[in-house]
């Protein structure tokens, strides 16, 4: 009977200590199809944790069975030091009077209380536009939940094309993406910094849910959760920074179509959802579209 006990403590020990994260990601995973090849849409986040590995066996045949991958931007652009720099640049501020002023009271003072917290050192962020602060500022906020951009889904997948010898390309280039921040007004500019403010404020809950949410594959959590506030309270940044792209995207991705390889496409989650993400927009055009997701069929 004590050996019992014992075996059962040791079994209960060893499940405490499994983490809680012990089944892979459920895949917000999409095929489109035409007549002779297929598109495989992956929603991506783009910062993860070691314990989000390994992936579900269908994002692994996916990625067995494309031909060439598809990333918002080109792997060897995305993994060049010229493009922080690059993006440094561009964020520098050149307009007159001071970032206090551009902000108003009120987002000036959450800012500092930021700053005052330790998220950005002070005086650092009087050198640039308010869209880097928020981009910084998210994410340092990502970190701080033990979240890496290096084991993102994004440069999990390039670095899995470079090992494979598999071609892998983007959707814009840096350029554009760095035009498409930099060009923002500064009411778009000010909507984005409030919007990650929103997130940090709220605590690490936020942030863990929506990690969370990503995990179990909850498309229309992601959805309510992150892209129905944007449209509500920041409708000129949700229309930017989201259908913007996903509009200009298009007409790469039916290129891809057009051929006869299967192409594994890999990008925010957000640009997969809802009535303006790709999977939508591209059903709308005709093409056969379903959901590849062997744990949502249970």
């Amino acid at each position: 009977m004590r050996r019992t006990l014992l075996r059962l403590s040791a079994l209960l020990l060893l499940l405490a200590c499994v983490p809680a994260w012990a089944a892979p990601p459920v895949p917000l995973l999409w095929k489109v199809s035409d007549h002779d090849s297929a598109l495989y849409l992956l929603g991506s986040f783009h910062m993860l944790a070691r314990d989000d590995y390994p992936l579900a066996p269908e994002v692994e045949e996916a990625f067995a069975g494309a031909g060439t991958l598809v990333f918002e931007l080109d792997p060897e652009e995305a993994a060049s030091p010229a493009l922080a720099m690059r993006m440094v640049q561009a964020a520098r501020r050149t307009r007159p009077g001071s970032l206090r002023e551009d902000l108003g009271p009120e987002l000036w003072a959450r800012l500092e209380r930021q700053v005052a917290a330790g998220a950005l050192p002070a005086g650092w962020s009087e050198q640039f536009e308010p869209w880097f602060i928020a981009l910084t500022l998210q994410l340092a906020g990502l970190a701080r939940q033990g979240l890496d951009p290096e084991l993102g889904l994004d440069r999990h997948f390039m670095r899995a094309a470079a090992a494979a010898g598999k071609p892998a390309s983007g959707l814009e280039p840096a350029s554009a993406q760095i035009a498409l921040m930099a060009g923002m007004d500064l009411d778009e500019q000010r909507q984005m910094l409030a919007e990650v403010l929103d997130l940090l404020e709220s605590g690490p809950a936020r942030l863990d849910r929506l990690h969370g949410m990503w995990r179990a594959g909850d498309a229309q959590g992601l959805w309510e959760g992150i892209a129905v506030r944007m449209q509500r309270d920041y409708p000129a940044l949700y229309a930017r920074i989201n259908v913007a792209r996903n509009d200009a995207w298009l007409p790469v991705l039916e290129r891809h179509l057009a051929g006869r390889d299967d192409v594994l496409v890999v990008v925010g989650s957000l640009h997969l959802l809802g009535p303006d993400g790709l999977v939508e927009k591209l059903r709308a055009r005709g093409y056969r579209v379903e959901r590849i997701c062997r744990a949502c069929a249970r």
